[in-house]
């Protein structure tokens, strides 16, 4: 698990309705009516930011007027999250239990506050006037509790897969340790055969090993290329937007988030946490036998706390990706995780660094981004035009490439063409059109055909060859 710190802290109340803003320069944003994102921080050197300043500088209100998250489910794999808080309960949509400690209770139960406080981040409902909005705003929530054990992580991996997860966070992880179990490196290959884009929290300590499964999705050595994989290594940014003092770098380091702010008063970044009754534990840095009655008050309601880690960081890229999925359905997990290290801050210049990876994570961008990749093959159907004249066949074509998702800007048809299989054998390509329209093929005398189109778009998506072809002729 990961660095983790409370304090107490009391806040007041006083926020707007929600609304949709639309400022200077044309560029919609979407500001919820959640008390973070409405109040400023009460420490001086927020210099009136927003208490949800991290989703401010990240640009998520930006990324929310584009994408809302609802068509995607994030696993959040912690030691149990608190399904009946306000700001997670609307959220969640199935839990599963791979906890071999039975007396700590189910899915639904947290005992330290760690995994609530991550699932909020990752996504906390927007709009009902209460404590924060998730990064991924609309993204509904899979709640699979591990004892973090190899053995229960790579089942949670596994289950949150099979369960329908598109999105899998891990806040949690071995410091130091450079060969991660067979176990584990096999469920991250499931899941990412499967297209699951997996997140994973950095060390919360000075170091360039950061321990699986970190370092099974983003290798020793790799970080500094966008195409190399299997996930994305998450690093903590603190308020002055430097990798925090704590914090993992180095080769394994795929970017980062907003996790930390050292200040006056209470650190780190403000989340749900579980009611006062569970009397929750905080296991890290803490005796298990000590409770932890430090958390923030929103006015007089005290299911929430400011913690700090990579563990924070992490849920929050979770969240961008949730957007850049919901907006671009099409994507592989490849092209999620180079879509958000591209489009990342960088503080100067360009590329990749020790420090912070691609940069921090920067949500409209990324969504922006993945509204120009074009994923989706185009279609297109074949007919016959008339009786064929000696060997001359006149073929009719339609073709469309309008069919991708809402909001993601086709490439438009490039060709289309057009297959004839004679008498049973292999097809091959006879003609093509570059648009829809009608064409003339010439085909041997004494032979059936079958005949089909295949139509291919600018971004060099190819439609596969139908289950049956379009026409057939003899000659």
């Amino acid at each position: 698990m990961r660095r983790v710190v409370l304090l107490t802290c009391a806040l007041g109340l006083l926020w707007p309705a929600a609304a949709l803003a639309q400022p200077t320069g044309g560029v919609q944003r979407v500001v919820p009516d959640d008390p973070a994102l409405n109040v400023a921080d009460p420490a001086s050197q927020a210099h009136g930011e927003a208490l949800q300043w991290w989703a401010i500088r990240e640009h998520f209100p930006e990324a929310w007027a584009l994408a809302d998250g609802d068509s995607v489910a994030v696993a959040v794999i912690d030691q149990g999250v608190d399904v009946t808080h306000p700001d997670l309960a609307p959220k969640i949509r199935r839990t599963l239990d791979f906890d071999r400690r039975r007396h700590e209770g189910g899915a639904g139960v947290d005992r330290n506050g760690h995994g609530t406080h991550v699932a909020s981040l990752a996504c906390a409902q927007p709009g009902n006037g209460i404590g924060l909005a998730g990064a991924g705003y609309g993204c509904g929530l899979i709640v699979v509790k591990s004892d973090l054990s190899d053995a229960s992580l790579a089942r949670s991996i596994v289950g949150a897969t099979k369960a329908g997860a598109s999105i899998i966070t891990m806040s949690l992880g071995t410091d130091d340790r450079r060969n991660a179990p067979r176990a584990i490196r096999e469920a991250v290959d499931y899941a990412y055969r499967r297209g699951v884009v997996l997140v994973a929290a950095a060390a919360d300590r000075q170091t360039t090993e950061q321990g699986d499964p970190a370092n099974v999705l983003q290798p020793t050595g790799t970080g500094r290329l966008l195409d190399v994989g299997k996930g994305l290594s998450v690093t903590a940014a603190d308020f002055r937007g430097g990798r925090a003092r704590w914090a993992g770098d180095g080769s394994q380091i795929s970017l980062a988030a907003y996790g930390a702010f050292h200040r006056a008063g209470p650190d780190g970044l403000l989340g749900a946490f579980p009611a006062s009754s569970a009397r929750p534990r905080l296991e890290i840095g803490v005796p298990a036998s000590r409770p932890c009655e430090c958390r923030a008050l929103l006015g007089d309601d005290d299911r929430y706390a400011f913690l700090e880690g990579t563990s924070m960081a992490t849920p929050i890229v979770a969240g961008a990706a949730a957007l850049v999925r919901d907006l671009n359905p099409d994507l592989g997990p490849a092209d999620v995780i180079r879509t958000l290290k591209r489009s990342a801050q960088r503080r100067r210049g360009s590329g990749w660094s020790n420090d912070l990876g691609w940069g921090i994570v920067d949500a409209a961008a990324a969504v922006r981004l993945a509204a120009t990749l074009d994923r989706r093959p185009p279609a297109s159907q074949l007919s016959v035009a008339g009786p064929p004249t000696g060997g001359a066949v006149e073929v009719a074509v339609s073709a469309d490439d309008e069919l991708g998702p809402v909001g993601v800007r086709v490439s438009g048809l490039r060709t289309v063409r057009i297959y004839a299989a004679r008498d049973g054998g292999a097809p091959e390509v006879v003609g093509q059109v570059r648009a829809a329209g009608s064409a003339t093929v010439r085909l041997a005398g004494g032979h059936s055909y079958a005949l089909y189109s295949v139509a291919v778009d600018r971004a060099g998506n190819e439609e596969a060859p139908p289950p049956k072809p379009d026409a057939t002729v003899a000659l």
